[in-house]
């Protein structure tokens, strides 16, 4: 990494200095459709214009640390931003538009992708305001009527080392601390197969909060925990991949571009690496306002021949071991940054079960799939997105400009009544009536769209020190999301985007389109009585940056870095040495004499440089295939489909999958060179077949 990386940080908004009009103080309803507060037909919109004053971040590590999880948190505000000239939704004084300088920076509206300006910043306020006018959102302070009760009691911020514990029953390692599952060696085998395939920062994140599980529980003794991280023996190693050191996996000193994705190496080792290396340079220059560090790199992923793993590409099982690796990687990165998050456990509460507003992800998935099977965003959504492109994404303004807010909340209340039974009049549905009806359903939801749990973990990814290590960050996080919220986030991170492919004629960048969404997706009902003003002027920018990363980068993020799958890989292998160890045990136990089942052996036809491709589903049913240098997943399934007329299904909808061996099943990107993952996993077998997305 280069020296000019480890010497900038960015540029923090630390305050924004407002010249505010009143705004009509409104409460939450208690139903699914926002009420409207009365406005003369007279009125104008009440505009917010301001300015930020800025400060160099030096070290976004230490920065503001402002969050929903801890209200009493907040730094000592910039001496340019006193909280008394922050604006105050629904109360702010009417201030001079003279009475604080301007920072001496100019800015245009749509010229720049690079970095959130102050004209942008001031329509995320103004769509706060559109939010409180239309009922979506109460007031600091105001507990919104019988609506909000529910969501104060949705989220609950653990006691101390109650979250640690809470951390690893998630990662499945509850029997480290639990003596109550110390006879069950099913799970105590799982577990030492899990431990041993942890690189040493995802090992010292374990140590950290099993220490501090033990601690909260009182032990009198408290076990070394060499006892538990203990080092395998020597007949005891876990099988290693090629192509790697430790765990299957390149040194993170390996080179590598700025703008290159290092998915070999895990992202935790790749931070303690850039943080030693930060250290060691004493790095202590003041970041340019115009640093690289500011901008968005074109990120792109190191080439890898055995393919690119996507979300949907694993089977559940394999991505079960997936999540739980996430989660300790996740957590060792912001670790080895020294940021704590701490997180709220959900806590159930009533919502609706029918409906469109307001009712749950899994409820309404639940509802289209008995339509559908294999629904993966609600029909409701798809649908208005649907009506908005096909009525032209041309439209200027779009997703900024509000609709009519009484125009709105009888939409809202018709397509309550009529869109399940098709009688909807869609040809009446106006284009900024649509996407304000979009963001209402996002609002709406009794969860927030990122989760109760990982929402503050969302916002503490600005405070890593690169947009290298906050991009990693994000991956790990979209992985860790349910998968209704990730599918769902997903369709709509696409559809902002397409919205922002005809920013010539709406105007609509990446940075509009941000600072639009951020507070929709982020200011849950009930969000605001729980954050003190000055923490929500700090995550104002922060929020609209975390979802230009999540559009930007969406190609990136939905996919599975190749050090998870290669510690997946691993355990299945281990797993498997286990089990013919024990069973072997059980056979001289029982003095049975009957020979050990042989191993998987790699067919002769692999041993002469073949592979036989099997398609049970077709009237072809196999064929074999030379492996060559260059032969991709692609080439495969094209010589299927020439050899076998027969073939209706589309090559798109055709998957080439990599069954067995050390991987349970994964389907195979175009690209994966044959080769290369047979030299990886030569006990496989290669299947044919429709996509099961």
């Amino acid at each position: 990494m280069s020296r000019q990386q480890q010497q900038t940080q960015g540029v923090v908004l630390t305050g924004y200095h407002s010249n505010a009009e009143l705004v009509p103080q409104t409460r939450l309803c208690a139903s699914s459709c926002p009420q409207v507060p009365h406005v003369p037909q007279n009125a104008e919109p009440s505009r917010r214009t301001g300015h930020y004053s800025l400060q160099q971040n030096q070290n976004t590590q230490h920065g503001d640390r402002y969050g929903p999880s801890d209200p009493n948190s907040s730094s000592a505000p910039h001496p340019r931003s006193q909280p008394s000239s922050s604006p105050k939704l629904g109360s702010s004084p009417r201030q001079s538009p003279n009475s604080r300088p301007r920072p001496p920076h100019t800015y245009q509206r749509y010229n720049s992708q690079d970095s959130l300006d102050e004209l942008e910043m001031d329509d995320y306020w103004k769509e706060v305001e559109n939010i409180n006018r239309s009922g979506g959102g109460a007031p600091r302070g105001e507990g919104g009527g019988d609506g909000e009760v529910q969501e104060e009691e949705q989220q609950k911020t653990p006691e101390e080392g109650e979250q640690e514990e809470a951390w690893l029953t998630e990662a499945g390692l509850q029997q480290l601390f639990d003596d109550s599952l110390a006879d069950d060696q099913d799970q105590d085998v799982d577990s030492a197969v899990f431990l041993s395939t942890l690189t040493r920062t995802q090992a010292a994140a374990v140590e950290r909060r099993v220490q501090q599980t033990l601690r909260r529980r009182n032990r009198q003794h408290l076990p070394d925990v060499r006892d538990i991280f203990r080092p395998p023996e020597k007949n005891d190693e876990p099988h290693k991949l090629k192509g790697g050191s430790e765990n299957g996996q390149k040194d993170s000193s390996s080179a590598e571009t700025e703008t290159e994705l290092n998915v070999e190496v895990a992202f935790s080792e790749q931070a303690l690496f850039y943080r030693d290396n930060h250290q060691r340079l004493k790095v202590t220059a003041s970041p340019s306002p115009n640093s690289p560090d500011d901008k968005l790199p074109n990120f792109k992923l190191l080439r890898d021949k055995t393919g690119q793993t996507r979300i949907g590409d694993l089977s559940p099982l394999d991505m079960k071991k997936v999540r739980r690796l996430v989660l300790v990687e996740m957590t060792a990165l912001f670790d080895t940054a020294g940021i704590d998050v701490k997180t709220h456990k959900a806590v159930k509460v009533k919502t609706k079960e029918t409906g469109l507003f307001g009712v749950p992800l899994h409820i309404l998935l639940d509802q289209d799939q008995r339509k559908v099977s294999g629904t993966k965003v609600p029909f409701f959504l798809q649908r208005l997105i649907s009506h908005i492109e096909h009525e032209g994404l041309d439209t200027e303004g779009l997703l900024r400009i509000p609709g009519a807010a009484t125009r709105v909340k009888s939409l809202c209340q018709e397509l309550e009544s009529s869109f399940f039974d098709g009688t909807f009049q869609w040809q009446q549905l106006k284009q900024h009536d649509a996407a304000s009806l979009l963001k209402l359903f996002i609002r709406e939801l009794p969860h927030p769209l990122l989760t109760v749990e990982y929402l503050n973990a969302f916002i503490a990814v600005n405070k890593l020190p690169t947009k290298k290590q906050q991009l990693q960050a994000l991956n790990l996080l979209v992985l860790l999301l349910p998968e209704a919220n990730r599918d769902t986030l997903k369709a709509l991170v696409e559809f902002f985007q397409r919205v922002i492919n005809y920013q010539a004629k709406n105007k609509m960048t990446l940075n509009n389109v941000s600072v639009i969404m951020a507070p929709n997706i982020f200011m849950f009902k009930g969000f605001r009585s729980k954050v003190t003003e000055q923490q929500e002027f700090s995550m104002a920018t922060s929020t609209a940056n975390i979802v230009r990363l999540l559009i930007r980068y969406q190609n990136l993020l939905w996919t599975i870095p190749k050090f998870i799958v290669t510690q997946v890989r691993q355990q299945n292998m281990e797993s498997q040495r286990k089990q013919h160890k024990e069973r072997a045990v059980r056979k001289l136990l029982k003095k049975i004499t009957t020979e050990k089942p042989p191993e998987r052996a790699i067919p002769e036809e692999s041993s002469q440089g073949f592979i036989r491709v099997q398609a049970p589903q077709f009237s072809k049913i196999s064929m074999a295939v030379q492996l060559t240098e260059e032969l991709q997943a692609a080439d495969v399934l094209t010589r299927f489909i020439n050899k076998d007329s027969s073939v209706a299904v589309k090559k798109e909808e055709l998957c080439l999958y990599e069954i067995g061996g050390n991987i349970k099943e994964r389907c195979l990107d175009g690209e994966t060179y044959m080769k290369d993952l047979f030299q990886l996993n030569p006990t496989a077998e290669w299947v044919i077949k429709a996509m099961q997305r």
